[in-house]
């Protein structure tokens, strides 16, 4: 694992920043945490690539505010060509 960014995800909607800071934090210093409110994840991210590997192995499986959380390193967004967001290619209509 290369990155410092976490993924975490199933989070329970009460779970806040400062929880995730705090429950991360005994990897090593945590240097941002963004939960995406309403959605159920965020992301965590950790001051050096060991305290995110760490916090990724000892994290991953483990009960936080009664829910089990899934911990992964954060993948990129996907750049996708505009036309294919919203299924499929543009077509071209025949104009009569």
């Amino acid at each position: 694992m290369s990155s410092n960014k976490l993924y975490v995800g199933n989070l329970n909607y009460k779970t806040t920043d400062e929880m995730l800071r705090q429950a991360f934090g005994q990897f090593g210093e945590v240097t941002s945490v963004n939960i995406l409110q309403g959605r159920g994840f965020g992301f965590v991210e950790m001051s050096t690539p060991e305290g995110a590997e760490a916090a990724r192995l000892k994290m991953n499986g483990t009960d936080l505010e009664g829910r089990r959380i899934i911990v992964n390193e954060a993948k990129p967004r996907a750049d996708r060509p505009r036309e294919q967001r919203f299924g499929g290619e543009r077509k071209e209509f025949r104009k009569f």
